[in-house]
């Protein structure tokens, strides 16, 4: 199965999504609609708003205006652990493991979290090899190289079997080598669980690879949407990533 053949399906419908923190708008009116089984990418400079866009698709914040629907049921608002069990996950740009707990122990408090509670998760146990996390359950997570942490942070989330995935920089931390087992979890969600993924990622080669469609945001604005080569051609989109590495060359 291609992940990108995706359904047609409406899986999560954003209208008019705005955060602010007091008179600082983060993002203003969002528009977002993500098919089931599909793989989209959310690209931007630093300081777009991606992940505080994550943090309120997920339930970690609430929006400050706008809806969110997910398989239709109006979810604006709908805090963390109710989304989870709701089948919408996120994972984080850091390691986020229970440290001091072993690799096996984290697996099974995420299933809890989750609402699941049974232990044969499909295709886990290939990626755990796949990820040389097979052979380090009794391992206390915190004890692991960072990269190996940050991967067993997105098994976490695969094992609530999510219907949507939120991946905040998933590449981020890890090395070159290490980058193409974010293919490989990407694929696997969307084969073995039929998850709809949603990234956000500074690694356009990732981006080009993996998503569908994707957004650009800039200033907290939807700058441009289309398929990766039809966003990533456009001047604006260019002036914005070129402006951003200025700025950082400045410094």
């Amino acid at each position: 199965m291609n992940p990108n053949a995706h359904s047609h399906s409406t899986l999560l419908q954003v209208k008019g999504l705005t955060k602010r923190y007091g008179g600082i708008r983060v993002f203003d009116n969002v528009d977002l609609t993500i098919h089931a089984g599909e793989i989209f990418g959310v690209i931007g400079p630093n300081g777009a708003g991606k992940t505080t866009l994550i943090n309120v698709l997920s339930g970690a914040v609430p929006p400050s205006a706008g809806t969110i629907h997910l398989t239709g049921l109006d979810v604006t608002g709908v805090p963390l652990h109710a989304m989870s069990r709701l089948g919408a996950i996120r994972s984080f740009q850091q390691t986020n493991t229970f440290h001091g707990k072993t690799v096996r122990e984290n697996l099974v408090y995420a299933m809890q979290f989750g609402g699941r509670h049974r232990g044969d998760v499909k295709g886990v146990q290939a990626l755990l090899d796949a990820f040389d996390l097979g052979a380090r359950m009794n391992e206390p997570a915190d004890k692991l190289p960072y990269g190996s942490q940050k991967l067993l942070g997105l098994l976490m989330a695969f094992v609530t079997e999510p219907q949507l995935l939120l991946l905040d920089e998933p590449a981020a931390g890890l090395e070159h080598h290490e980058r193409d087992r974010i293919d490989r979890f990407v694929h696997a969600a969307c084969r073995e669980l039929g998850s709809a993924v949603l990234i956000v990622e500074h690694d356009i080669g990732l981006i080009r690879r993996l998503c569908s469609r994707i957004v650009m945001l800039d200033g907290g604005r939807i700058l441009a949407e289309g398929t990766p080569d039809e966003v990533l051609s456009r001047p604006d989109v260019l002036s914005a990533y070129v402006g951003e590495a200025d700025e950082e060359h400045a410094c």
